[in-house]
């Protein structure tokens, strides 16, 4: 590689600029008709981010099914409730939830907003979710334990 006095010079990339890759690999938007069912998804993911905060799965394992952002809060959600577990004395234990009922609409093409209803021993609880298609599967966008 040549040098010039400002430097090394810049070799090409095969692969084009940075700008060129990042909307190469950019998920994929897909439509409603192209995507299964939400419902049994929906009813997955929220036993699933349960289990995240109880303790008893790791966040890694729906990493798959969550967009960047959402994954962050669930981590962040999942270490506050670590630590209060800990500051209790109390270990991680299964939850024993029960799915009541799943109430979802499609705003748009591609997007589908869900409340679900789960029953705790303790208490009700409701899940926001909001599911985007992307790459030929959904993706949850937004999670929210109420």
């Amino acid at each position: 590689m040549a040098s010039t006095p400002a430097g090394p010079a810049r070799v090409p990339s095969p692969f084009g600029d940075a700008r060129e890759l990042s909307e190469f690999f950019a998920p994929q938007r897909t439509g409603s008709d192209a995507l299964p069912e939400p419902e049994p998804f929906l009813h997955n993911l929220t036993r699933g981010v349960l289990e995240v905060l109880a303790g008893v799965r790791e966040v890694d394992q729906l990493a798959r099914w969550l967009t960047e952002d959402a994954y962050r809060k669930l981590v962040t959600r999942a270490n506050l409730a670590t630590r209060a577990r800990s500051a209790r004395g109390a270990p991680a234990s299964r939850p024993t939830h029960a799915i009541l009922s799943v109430h979802h609409s499609s705003p748009a093409d591609h997007v589908v907003e869900a409340v679900v209803i789960v029953a705790g021993p303790a208490r009700t609880r409701a899940v926001a979710i909001r599911l985007e298609g992307m790459d030929r599967r959904w993706r949850a966008t937004s999670l929210a334990l109420l």
